[in-house]
């Protein structure tokens, strides 16, 4: 398999005693996946395949209620808080291609005010999201601290710089999302799930039902398929952490395509964590190189997001 399967349970979630011959091997599998197409999957992490299908039993209850109440939730795309509903080709993560046919629900702000639904309409919703951000927020710093280890780095080195995922201080995204059903007929040419693209920030957790569809660029330039592998995650480097290597660790470019064209009726569901450095941090080589000029976390994210936005926007793409 091109993307390599990683045994995470060294420095699983639960674990606090962890053997050095175990991480050190541990350690060095996930340097080299990130370095080589910037995509690992990691088995044995702590969260157990359960609790990913109840958020996504809760989500898809959410994404099939009626667009007037889902649009009570409607994402504000004009400000740097990422909570909320976004309806489909309301984003279009590739210029070249027309709006991303997928909705999504955002949780960024964990203690916030943000635009849940009621819970008449979807009980549990809210604490099931609220408790799988924390889940995910825990997984991804103990991944962080492995990727300081394996470049020889102090182990806090990155999650010094994300100490405050969850509030208004850091854009670190929950995103549970769904992609609907399709008709052939009203796809409109070139349009595809979700257009190529790279990750904005440190790197990503990502978790997908087995409809398939997802698709990572090798260092060949060629696209390989990323099925789901039940029980596992998988995690990409984004681009600031890429920035923050001096390259060693890579962002790689990813797509969602259409299902065959006897499937179009089918949907597909996943839930990702995109974890981002602390808005105010100033992301410089870590190797002390040029390679790379400063550049501030929260400026760099939001240049891409308005990209993605205008983008859609200025096609009439968005509903």
């Amino acid at each position: 398999m091109d993307i390599p399967v990683v045994n995470f349970n060294a420095y699983k979630l639960g674990e606090d005693q962890i053997p050095d011959e175990r991480l050190s091997v541990m350690i060095e599998e996930i340097k080299q996946a990130f370095s080589g197409n910037g995509f690992v999957y990691l088995e044995n992490t702590g969260i157990e395949q359960q609790e990913v299908n109840r958020v996504m039993d809760v989500s898809k209850k959410f994404f099939h209620l009626p667009e007037d109440t889902k649009k009570l939730c409607t994402r504000n795309s004009d400000h740097e808080n990422f909570n909320g509903w976004v309806s489909t080709e309301t984003e279009r993560l590739s210029p070249q291609r027309p709006g991303d046919l997928k909705e999504a629900f955002n949780v960024s702000a964990i203690d916030s005010e943000l635009k849940w639904p009621s819970d008449a309409a979807i009980p549990e919703f809210q604490e099931v999201l609220d408790s799988f951000f924390r889940r995910c927020k825990a997984l991804a710093l103990r991944v962080l601290e492995v990727t300081a280890l394996s470049l020889g780095l102090e182990r806090d080195f990155f999650v010094s710089k994300h100490r405050l995922i969850g509030s208004n201080k850091n854009c670190t995204t929950l995103r549970t999302l769904y992609y609907p059903p399709l008709q052939k007929l009203t796809v409109k040419p070139n349009q595809v799930r979700c257009g190529e693209h790279s990750d904005y920030g440190s790197l990503t957790l990502l978790f997908q039902d087995e409809s398939g569809g997802l698709e990572v660029m090798n260092r060949s330039g060629q696209y390989i398929s990323a099925p789901c592998i039940p029980g596992t995650v998988l995690v990409n480097i984004a681009d600031l952490m890429q920035r923050w290597t001096s390259d060693v660790l890579v962002s790689t470019f990813h797509r969602v395509l259409l299902p065959p064209d006897d499937k179009m009726n089918t949907s597909r569901q996943s839930v990702a964590f995109f974890v981002h450095p602390d808005k105010d941090e100033i992301i410089s080589c870590c190797d002390g190189s040029n390679k790379y000029p400063p550049v501030n976390a929260l400026q760099y994210v939001m240049g891409r997001v308005d990209v993605s936005y205008k983008n859609a926007n200025s096609k009439n793409l968005s509903v």
